[in-house]
């Protein structure tokens, strides 16, 4: 039996919110269990991408979900924290893949095997269309329980994006061990609040 050519998708989800980690996915599509109605995630409703992130999970050859702390972020910059995540997610798939597809024009280095960047990948690749959808939801979920740990900014509405609510929130409370202070409204807040 020759074994199956694995093509995993990655795709992030929060690269430019105020607070939160940014999430990522990877994952690999089994050829012999299709899921109808994979897109981007932006282009779903909630109900939607949580139907099938269900349905991903059971049916995937494999997936992971990989993170980068707001202190990453600060640390590295958003780009190189994506691409830390990234490669975290496709490490936790504990599977190695042939070639990784990435929504975006941007590769990190050391990956696994060969890669390549495909812009607006989320809406053509079913592969990266299924990881914009666990990359979303396990972010928006993560946001949900920041918002019971960090009361007042309105995480589980706005994700922790740059909303009116949000920065008024910013302005008044100051920012949170989740805010990311390189940010610039974030850095702005806290200067005004000390």
């Amino acid at each position: 039996m020759t074994k199956p050519y694995l093509l995993c998708g990655v795709d992030e989800a929060g690269r430019g919110p105020w607070a939160g980690p940014v999430s990522a996915a990877a994952v690999i599509l089994h050829p012999d269990r299709p899921i109808a109605g994979l897109n981007d995630s932006k282009k779903l409703t909630e109900k939607k991408r949580l139907a099938l992130e269900i349905e991903v999970k059971e049916k995937a050859f494999a997936w992971g979900i990989g993170w980068a702390s707001p202190e990453e972020i600060d640390q590295l910059n958003i780009r190189q924290a994506t691409h830390l995540a990234w490669r975290r997610a496709i490490e936790a798939m504990g599977v190695a893949p042939d070639h990784i597809q990435i929504d975006g024009n941007d590769c990190p280095k050391d990956l696994p095997c060969t890669a390549e960047a495909i812009i607006k990948g989320d809406g053509k690749v079913a592969e990266i269309s299924a990881a914009s959808i666990l990359a979303k939801t396990a972010r928006d979920r993560l946001m949900a329980e920041l918002c019971k740990t960090h009361p007042g900014y309105g995480f589980s509405k706005h994700k922790g994006y740059g909303v009116k609510a949000h920065m008024e929130a910013l302005a008044t409370l100051g920012p949170c061990p989740v805010h990311r202070m390189s940010f610039k409204p974030v850095a702005l807040a806290a200067k005004r609040v000390a």
